[in-house]
């Protein structure tokens, strides 16, 4: 008796959804009944333009470094890499097995996210930038957009506490701090669960460029 009434509800609810569905397509196609070839031309030239400037920026990222996951082999280097893009995941990393495991899926999203430039730095070998960036813990992403380091990712404590986390579960963490765009984004909380403060990677390249050299 109990399992027929779910049941009863469940076929309500799917029939109240597919008649939704059905209103908005009838809306739509009502709409396009209701334009004319002037309109139509419109709509196509805009959606013309609208894929030319897509094909523009994405070889311009193309050219900046996107869609590989490459390390950086200076501070100084750093630096121009956060001042060219716009979003920026940087891994600052030791030959350690934790940073390989990390290495591995940050391979990965470089090549799913074109829109977001993916590097690697030697902590050891930047100690300028792991001192300016309170980076102590490693491996630690520094999530870093219009030139800012806005959130961090550190170790695997996000994660789920081992090494052992899916690529799905950092390409989350990582929309969750709007540094990647993906499907299902605007359902994520886009408040910064980082514990660092924001920092200004181009006032601190500024202010102390010669310790950096």
């Amino acid at each position: 008796m109990e399992n027929s009434m779910v049941q009863e509800i469940l076929a309500k609810q799917v029939l109240t959804v597919a008649k939704a569905v059905e209103e908005k397509l009838d809306d739509e196609i009502s709409a396009l009944d209701r334009m004319d070839m002037d309109d139509i031309e419109a709509l196509r030239e805009r959606r013309l333009q609208q894929m030319k400037k897509m094909a523009e920026k994405r070889n311009r990222w193309i050219s900046l470094g996107h869609s590989d996951y490459t390390e950086i082999p200076s501070e100084k280097d750093f630096f121009a890499a956060v001042k060219a893009s716009d979003r920026v995941v940087c891994h600052f990393y030791r030959d350690n097995w934790p940073c390989k495991v990390m290495d591995k899926h940050l391979s990965i999203l470089a090549k799913q996210h074109i829109e977001t430039r993916f590097v690697k730095i030697h902590a050891e070998k930047s100690p300028f930038l792991a001192e300016k960036l309170k980076i102590v813990v490693l491996p630690t992403l520094a999530l870093i957009k219009n030139a800012k380091v806005d959130d961090y990712v550190v170790g695997f404590d996000q994660l789920g506490g081992t090494d052992e986390f899916s690529t799905e579960e950092l390409e989350e963490r990582l929309a969750k701090a709007q540094v990647i765009f993906f499907e299902g984004e605007s359902s994520l909380n886009p408040s910064r669960s980082g514990s660092h403060s924001r920092r200004n990677v181009r006032q601190s390249a500024k202010s102390d460029s010669s310790d950096s050299e």
